[in-house]
């Protein structure tokens, strides 16, 4: 019995749960954003079903084309596949069927939303895991992409739509996700450098990484109001939203007088993850569609 515990705790690890469920959280925020307090439940959990399905999908794909620069990595090191725990074809057989799962379970929805789902995974494993990470600083850029498809799927299961709003949420978490990444891989440097992968501090500096921090963190604050703008949201979310945006900016500023770079970012990381849970929940309270 010990043993099938432990081989399904195996092939559950290498759909990286944690990245899921964070991506889900964002799924529910496009769903309630369209819902016009109306909620169908049963329809939020096929949803979120499909869209796990998709995400587990690429990110076994990504443990599959990463394990050999994983086992160099100090925070990579024990993956299942690093330590050979699940064979290669089974793994990658493995994410073929978790993907076909997912669209099957997103078409019954809409073929929009697979549409999009199909995109988001292309993008993450095509472009971005086997093209861009080791080879360009721009790979976190095209990275965000895919990680911003999941409020998207969420929005269009509801509306069968491309409109502004399902832009709007494809820019804010586009734009979230930059300043997200750059904190992790300026408080992962060792990581990235032994591995070879061209991040932006290491193929310039992390002064000009925290420049460009900045300049997302500003852009992303324009991104969150356009929702209140454009009357998606109310002024509650605004007034919210606002505080947490200046907090976050501020917060990125003292990172140029900081004689910690890594306590510095690992402070950003954490908050980046508090403001996007943050923005979930006001749009749940103060969604207008």
């Amino acid at each position: 019995m010990k043993v099938y515990i432990i081989f399904l705790k195996n092939f559950i690890s290498i759909t990286k749960p944690g990245i899921i469920f964070g991506n889900l959280i964002t799924v529910a925020a496009g769903f309630f954003l369209a819902s016009k307090g109306i909620l169908n439940y049963q329809l939020l959990l096929t949803v979120l079903l499909g869209v796990s399905l998709i995400i587990a999908s690429g990110c076994v794909f990504n443990n599959y084309i990463d394990r050999d620069i994983d086992k160099i990595m100090e925070r990579t090191k024990n993956r299942v596949l690093v330590k050979k725990l699940i064979p290669d074809k089974i793994a990658f057989a493995y994410a073929i069927i978790l993907a076909i799962l997912g669209t099957i379970v997103l078409y019954r929805i809409n073929l929009l939303i697979v549409l999009v789902a199909l995109i988001g995974l292309f993008v993450y494993v095509v472009i971005y895991s086997l093209w861009l990470k080791r080879r360009s600083i721009y790979s976190t850029i095209v990275g965000s992409i895919s990680g911003a498809i999941p409020p998207v799927i969420g929005y269009c299961a509801i509306s069968n739509r491309l409109d502004l709003g399902a832009v709007i949420l494809f820019f804010i978490l586009s734009l979230w996700q930059i300043p997200h990444s750059y904190a992790i891989a300026i408080y992962r440097l060792n990581d990235y450098l032994k591995a070879s992968i061209p991040v932006l501090p290491i193929k310039t500096s992390i002064y000009f990484t925290k420049i460009n921090m900045l300049i997302y963190i500003i852009a992303f604050f324009i991104a969150t109001s356009m929702l209140a703008l454009f009357a998606y949201t109310g002024y509650i979310y605004f007034a919210v939203m606002t505080f947490l945006n200046i907090f976050w900016l501020k917060t990125a500023i003292l990172g140029f007088k900081t004689k910690n770079d890594s306590f510095w970012a690992r402070k950003m990381f954490i908050y980046s993850i508090v403001i996007i849970v943050a923005w979930t929940i006001m749009i749940v309270i103060d969604g207008r569609v």
